[in-house]
């Protein structure tokens, strides 16, 4: 008998993968373009996770105006520059490969519930020779309402073909919004804490904080022995 939840839903950026160096170097091409100073990677890690307006927006605030012509105008050259060096620098996190290969050998289904667009998302996954390994990769402009709203969750599991399991399923991430998704969709959560939050893992109130995904697969087991 499988010891894991039946699905896992994994975050992707600062969740399974590492995607601040090229997060990074686009949003300074676009600011470049747009005449404004780049920002330090360190500083990026914390900006991430809501889109690219959102990183547009406050990249422009933190050297003067981000009007919302101004990320509009800056949207064309970021997303441009980041397609086409979307894995330069990007690296799954220490141990990613080693628990998802776990997870699937036990028979857990594997997909992933992100805010990015779907087409960056499937590139993402595709640089890294990972499409085989999810039911399902589902981007935010792929569903009506994106992440923390519980449709985008649902409709994840959906593709996943384990929406009659979801009572079973846990929810991997690494921001408020991906516990706030979590939740909203009736989910457990599970945070890691070397993602890109604004704020201290253990202060967005999930159900287990992990430092290493050689932590992941005790605590899923542990979680799903509970949920029984």
């Amino acid at each position: 008998m499988n010891p894991y939840p039946s699905c896992i839903v994994f975050d992707l950026d600062g969740t399974l993968v590492d995607s601040a160096p090229d997060l990074c170097a686009a949003l300074n091409h676009a600011l470049g373009a747009l005449g404004r100073p780049p920002v330090p990677a360190d500083e990026v890690r914390h900006m991430v996770g809501h889109g690219a307006r959102a990183l547009l927006g406050r990249g422009l605030a933190r050297s003067g105006e981000a009007t919302p012509e101004l990320v509009e105008a800056g949207v064309p050259p970021f997303m441009a520059y980041y397609r086409d060096h979307i894995a330069d620098g990007s690296r799954p996190f220490d141990g990613v490969e080693t628990a998802l290969d776990a997870l699937a050998a036990a028979g857990s289904v594997l997909a992933v519930c992100t805010n990015k667009p779907q087409v960056l998302a499937d590139a993402l996954i595709a640089a890294l020779g990972w499409t085989a390994r999810f039911a399902a990769v589902v981007g935010f402009d792929s569903v009506p309402r994106a992440k923390p709203d519980a449709g985008h969750v649902m409709a994840t599991l959906a593709t996943a073909g384990a929406a009659a399991e979801a009572d079973t399923a846990v929810f991997v991430g690494d921001s408020i919004t991906d516990v706030s998704a979590a939740r909203n969709a009736g989910l457990p959560v599970v945070v890691v804490s070397f993602g890109f939050s604004d704020r201290p893992a253990a202060d967005l109130g999930a159900d287990v904080v992990i430092d290493h995904y050689d932590q992941l697969l005790p605590a899923l087991a542990r979680m799903n022995v509970a949920a029984r």
